[in-house]
């Protein structure tokens, strides 16, 4: 399999475009939600992928009985956007280490989000992690505030992360859990939102921090490619990015757990990593037939 990109004259125009742009709103493809969304690049190159579609439903890696204790039994959600307690109710799987991918709050109102945190207080997992969506306003220390949506001006809570006791809340950071090494960062593609990052150089320069030795890395949005097309009024929308899925394929973590595109929900797998798309609401933040995905990884260590 191909891990690099061809030379596409596509792709190298649309990053020259937006870098040229200091306002994403201010580009020809205003009518998109993202102006800069990578169709024309993954064209380019989907040849060269590996895309095996698993069942979200199975287990992914699961032991025998006599070897579970070698193992985490790690549970997967992501955008539950402030309806956790549904999704309690409906079922949320036990294990060691539960994530959440992000968007567990609409505008990142503080009540919400310790309603959230309460709640995850309630669920058995011993370690719970958290990544922050484009829907945690206020958790992004250097977000461009003039750069949001209208409906979003005024809200949010500043350091809002500090509301979150009841987990490890990962930004450009890692944990390590019986040596097994989760990474996680908010990252995404979508202007006018918190933890915004410009696609060329700007991204390029967020996804060099991942270490190389990340087992589970934990993203809000998706790899380009990989359940990441948005359908909007214009059309078909890729919003994963094509420079987190080069450092993928070159680190290769056996997993990368995401979520942003709702409709997306799933697992696939291209020989060398597993991922997963955990989204729990449906489009529009209804909430349907999506339930947590669940994998095992072996642990490194006792500790």
């Amino acid at each position: 399999m191909t891990t690099g990109y061809r030379s596409c004259a596509c792709s190298s125009q649309s990053t020259r475009s937006q870098e040229k742009s200091p306002n994403p709103q201010c580009h020809a493809n205003t009518s998109r939600i993202d102006p800069y969304c990578e169709n024309e690049t993954w064209e380019c190159i989907k040849e060269s992928k590996v895309q095996k579609a698993l069942d979200p439903l199975k287990p992914i890696n699961e032991p025998t009985p006599a070897d579970r204790d070698k193992f985490l039994k790690v549970v997967c959600i992501s955008d539950t956007h402030e309806q956790l307690d549904k999704f309690k109710e409906r079922g949320i799987p036990d294990g060691d280490i539960l994530i959440h991918a992000g968007d567990f709050v609409n505008q990142g109102n503080s009540e919400k989000i310790e309603q959230f945190n309460q709640i995850l207080g309630t669920l058995p997992h011993r370690t719970k992690i958290v990544v922050a969506g484009n829907h945690e306003l206020g958790f992004d220390p250097i977000e461009k505030i003039e750069m949001r949506n209208l409906s979003d001006v005024g809200q949010g809570t500043k350091d809002g992360y500090k509301l979150l006791t009841n987990a490890h809340y990962l930004q450009e950071n890692f944990l390590v859990v019986n040596g097994v090494k989760f990474y996680g960062a908010s990252n995404h593609p979508l202007p006018s939102y918190p933890f915004y990052t410009a696609r060329g150089q700007e991204m390029q320069y967020a996804w060099s921090k991942i270490p190389a030795n990340t087992d589970v890395l934990i993203t809000h949005t998706p790899p380009l490619g990989y359940m990441d097309t948005f359908t909007s009024n214009w059309g078909p929308e890729r919003w994963g990015c094509k420079d987190l899925l080069t450092v993928v394929e070159r680190i290769k973590p056996k997993f990368h757990v995401f979520g942003h595109v709702h409709e997306q929900y799933g697992v696939q797998s291209n020989g060398n990593t597993y991922f997963i798309n955990a989204a729990q609401c449906e489009k529009n933040n209804t909430v349907g037939n999506h339930m947590p995905i669940v994998f095992y990884i072996e642990k490194k260590s006792k500790e």
